[in-house]
């Protein structure tokens, strides 16, 4: 997100405030009975799914990572999604107190360059961006990806994203609101097909036995950058499995232990690989769609 980018003019810039200074915190419809945001909301993609996907791993300076999620819930959801995208969800990283994670998704790589391009050039990214860049050390770990077989992509249809006001009430309490687990595999070329098929026929199972519920599994998208003023990491090969839990994620990660079948697909994973997995263990925002 470090970009310098430029304004809308004067008169377009007032309207657009206008619009956002109407709605009530949640990306649609209504206020007082007068639809607000509707011609934006109209050129919103569907949430049933995202066949382009970016993972992004912020790191921060330290102490600063509550700053920018107040700052990214609040101001930065709706706008994103007005521009054409859908915000995925937003994490802390349970291991790395300085690691913001989030996921946004896109209808296909054109849409991708329209959407970045209408919210990096627009106003509410030109008025917070010195603030979002004053948190960051780096954010350009940034992976490209598409579903791994034609339904594992993120399936958002049933559910409802909180208000900016609730967010702020949830923020402000201390909780744990589940786990969401995301695993990186780096995988050799030409590998990627068979990993997913056989992760499909015999791990997801025994995930869903262990008390995990897939969210999504995803491969590397290798087509052209579209927006290269957002770098990514071009090259990569990777799998990657998106598990979210309530309170299972202790006895998950014990009965997968305990799993020969398990031990069994792990070798293999590992006989595909080029390096150790990443493993991130995460927890989402007040706001966070997935969870």
């Amino acid at each position: 997100m470090r970009i310098a980018t430029s304004t809308f003019p004067r008169g377009r810039e007032g309207e657009e405030r206008s619009i956002l200074t109407k709605q009530d915190n949640r990306s649609v419809y209504k206020q007082d009975e007068h639809p607000v945001f509707e011609s934006l909301a109209m050129n919103r993609p569907s949430r049933l799914a995202s066949p382009i996907v970016e993972l992004r791993q912020y790191t921060l300076k330290p102490g600063q990572r509550e700053t920018l999620i107040a700052l990214f819930d609040r101001e930065f959801v709706e706008r994103q999604e007005a521009a054409g995208m859908t915000i995925i969800g937003q994490f802390r990283d349970l291991d790395r107190p300085d690691m913001f994670v989030w996921l946004r998704g896109f209808a296909d790589m054109e849409a991708r360059r329209k959407a970045l391009t209408a919210f990096y050039d627009g106003p509410v990214w030109a008025e917070h961006r010195n603030a979002a860049n004053a948190t960051m050390i780096d954010s350009d770990d940034v992976l490209l990806l598409k579903p791994a077989w034609p339904d594992a992509g993120f399936d958002l249809s049933r559910r409802e994203r909180s208000t900016v006001s609730e967010g702020e009430n949830k923020s402000a309490e201390p909780h744990l609101d589940g786990i969401v687990e995301i695993s990186i595999h780096h995988l050799r070329h030409g590998m990627e097909t068979g990993f997913a098929e056989r992760f499909r026929a015999e791990m997801v199972p025994q995930l869903t036995a262990s008390g995990g519920r897939l969210l999504g599994a995803f491969v590397s998208e290798h087509a052209e950058n579209t927006f290269s003023r957002l770098p990514v990491r071009a090259g990569e090969n990777v799998f990657i499995v998106v598990v979210g839990f309530g309170d299972a994620h202790a006895n998950y990660r014990n009965d997968l232990g305990a799993s020969p079948a398990w031990q069994a697909v792990r070798q293999t994973m590992q006989a595909a690989s080029t390096k150790p997995a990443e493993m991130l263990r995460l927890t989402p925002t007040a706001r966070s769609l997935l969870r």
